[in-house]
């Protein structure tokens, strides 16, 4: 399939307080977001022409800006109006918006404390991120050698554009091996994440284990997933995971915007077994989302 570069597509974004044809909306090479990366993002889900948990979203989106020491110049209903407004531009029914600030150019240095930041939403039709047969049979994850850095070395609590550099970084150097995503530790050596999803195992005992979020996101979606686990009564343990924890592990599965809840058939040299569990909430989770 030919590759649509996501400059030169028809539609409409919101752009700074208004809907503007999709190729015009643009900003300037020099500004603070592209060179410092002061730039925040969300992505989230559109099913039925519904923004999935999107007040949440815009509550991380905002919280992102204020770690990052800046602010959304609009409130939080304005996104949520901004938001409706692209799905219902660009008529998407099943897909994905993405709502990002950034620091503009007045300024270009270190400091950035009089620059204007500028808002924008688009959407755009986005089916699974994996295709059906993909995701029950498991996809399979490379270990990276790149670590989640410690709250001390970055604001790991924000969905800050810089902290997803070694995740492309991990990503790449995957694929290039043949897998389809990379396993991140973090600074201790510790389970972390991979480079777009949480991460969650499930022993023999059907109990489903996952990291504890310490230094890196945690995800709408896992949060979405815990709660949904427990009221199918299965035990959830959020725990410090070693790599080596994987070798009792029977199933293995990732959740986030993008992935939703999709298998893991193996991970390095640790193989799993999508099964009953795993399809559960595979096939919860979707039924949740399109509220049925």
């Amino acid at each position: 399939m030919a590759l649509i570069p996501f400059d030169d597509r028809d539609g409409s974004i919101w752009l700074d307080g208004e809907i503007v044809p999709w190729r015009d909306a643009k900003t300037h090479t020099l500004s603070h977001g592209l060179h410092y990366a002061s730039l925040v993002f969300e992505g989230e889900r559109v099913y039925s022409g519904v923004v999935f948990e999107g007040v949440r979203h815009t509550k991380r989106l905002r919280q992102s800006c204020n770690i990052l020491d800046f602010d959304i110049p609009i409130t939080d209903d304005e996104v949520e109006a901004a938001k409706l407004a692209v799905v219902e531009a660009n008529n998407i029914v099943d897909g994905y918006v993405r709502a990002f600030c950034w620091r503009g150019s007045e300024m270009m240095a270190i400091s950035a404390q009089q620059t204007t930041t500028h808002v924008a939403i688009a959407a755009w039709e986005w089916p699974s991120y994996f295709d059906p047969e993909t995701k029950m049979k498991g996809i399979t994850l490379d270990i990276s050698q790149w670590r989640r850095p410690s709250p001390e070395s970055a604001p790991v609590q924000a969905k800050a554009a810089g902290l997803y550099m070694i995740c492309t970084l991990s990503k790449h150097a995957a694929e290039k091996k043949g897998f389809q995503d990379s396993l991140m530790l973090d600074y201790r050596g510790y389970i972390a994440e991979a480079t777009g999803a949480n991460v969650f195992f499930i022993d023999d005992e059907g109990t489903m284990h996952t990291p504890i979020p310490d230094c890196f996101l945690n995800g709408i979606t896992r949060q979405t997933v815990i709660e949904m686990a427990k009221s199918m009564q299965i035990k959830v343990v959020e725990r410090h995971m070693n790599p080596e924890d994987m070798a009792s592990m029977k199933e293995c599965f990732l959740t986030g915007t993008a992935a939703e809840v999709t298998p893991v058939s193996q991970i390095g040299d640790y193989k799993f077994t999508p099964s009953d569990i795993s399809r559960q909430l595979v096939d919860g989770y979707e039924n949740l989302v399109r509220g049925r």
